[in-house]
C-alpha cells in the first residue's frame, strides 16, 4: 500500500500547485450556480404546489454541487486515454503494482485536489453571500463527510471502469462524452432527485448514481432522517465494491486480449 499511497501524494502534491487553475474554476462555478440559483427561483415563483424541497433547500443544494462538481464523472484522463491509444499501456502493465489499484490511486488524486481547491472559498462565499446553510446538527455534519468520502471512492471507481472500457473502443471519444452527461442527470446534480416525477424514483435510487450527489447533499440537508442513513450509506458501498469488481474482471480480459505493434 505505500507505494500507492506515494502514488496518490505525488499527484496530489502536484496538482495542488495549480492554484490559478483552481480560481479560474471557482469562479466559473460561481457564475454557474447564480445562473442555476435564478433558474430555480423562477421554477418555485411559478407554480404554488407544495414541492418536495424548499427553495432554501435548493439553493443549499445548488452550492453544494458548485463545491464538489469535480465527483461527477467527467470522463478519462488524457494521458490515459493517450496511453491505451499508441499502445504505451503496455509499460504501464509491466509495473510492478496492481493496474487497477494503480490507475484508482491516480483517480483519487485527480479528484481530490480540485475538490480540495474549490470548495472551501465555494463553502465561504456561497454562506457568507450566497444563501447556502450550514447542517441541521452535527451529527448530520459527520454524516454528510463519511458519505461525501463515499462518493469520493465511488466515483474514483466509475472514472477507473470507463479508463478500462478503452481497451475495447476505439478512441474512447464517445463514452468519454455521452456518460458524464447521464450521470450528471442521474446522480442529481443538474436537478434534485427528489424534483423527478414518481414513475422515476424507483429507478433512480437503486443506480448507484444517487450516491455522488443525491445522497451526501440530502444528509447535508437533513432530509433523510438519521435512522435511514445507514442503508444508504451500505447501498453506496455495496455500489463502489460491485463497480471495483466489474471494473477488475474488465481490465484481466482486457490485458489479456490487449494486442500492441510489434508484439
Amino acid at each position: 500500500m505505500r507505494a500507492y499511497w506515494a502514488v496518490v501524494s505525488a499527484r496530489l502534491r502536484m496538482l495542488l500547485q495549480y492554484r490559478a487553475v483552481a480560481l479560474a474554476g471557482f469562479g466559473t462555478q460561481v457564475f454557474w450556480g447564480l445562473i442555476r440559483v435564478m433558474i430555480f427561483d423562477a421554477f418555485y415563483r411559478s407554480t404554488n404546489a407544495p414541492q418536495p424541497m424548499t427553495y432554501e433547500d435548493v439553493v443549499t443544494y445548488v452550492w453544494l454541487g458548485q463545491a464538489f462538481l469535480v465527483l461527477i464523472l467527467w470522463g478519462v484522463e488524457s494521458d490515459i486515454r493517450q496511453m491505451i491509444r499508441s499502445g504505451t499501456v503496455a509499460y504501464e502493465l509491466l509495473r510492478p503494482l496492481d493496474l487497477y489499484t494503480f490507475w484508482f490511486s491516480r483517480s483519487l488524486a485527480t479528484r481530490s485536489a480540485p475538490m480540495l481547491l474549490r470548495a472551501v472559498p465555494m463553502f465561504v462565499v456561497a454562506g457568507l453571500c450566497f444563501g447556502m446553510r450550514p447542517p441541521p446538527s452535527l451529527a448530520f455534519a459527520v454524516l454528510w463527510v463519511i458519505a461525501t468520502v463515499g462518493a469520493l471512492f465511488l466515483a474514483c471507481a466509475l472514472t477507473t471502469l470507463l479508463s478500462i472500457s478503452l481497451f475495447w473502443t476505439i478512441s474512447g471519444e464517445g463514452l468519454a462524452r455521452i456518460v458524464p452527461s447521464l450521470v450528471a442527470i442521474l446522480s442529481g446534480m443538474i436537478v434534485p432527485l427528489p424534483l423527478f416525477p414518481d414513475w422515476a424514483r424507483d429507478a433512480l435510487d437503486f443506480l448507484p448514481f444517487r450516491g455522488l450527489v443525491d445522497v451526501p447533499f440530502r444528509i447535508y440537508l437533513g432530509h433523510i432522517p438519521l435512522e435511514e442513513i445507514a442503508p444508504l450509506l451500505f447501498h453506496q458501498a455495496m455500489w463502489t465494491a460491485a463497480i471495483v469488481l466489474l471494473g477488475r474482471w474488465m481490465l484481466a480480459r482486457g490485458a489479456r486480449r490487449l494486442v500492441v505493434q510489434g508484439g
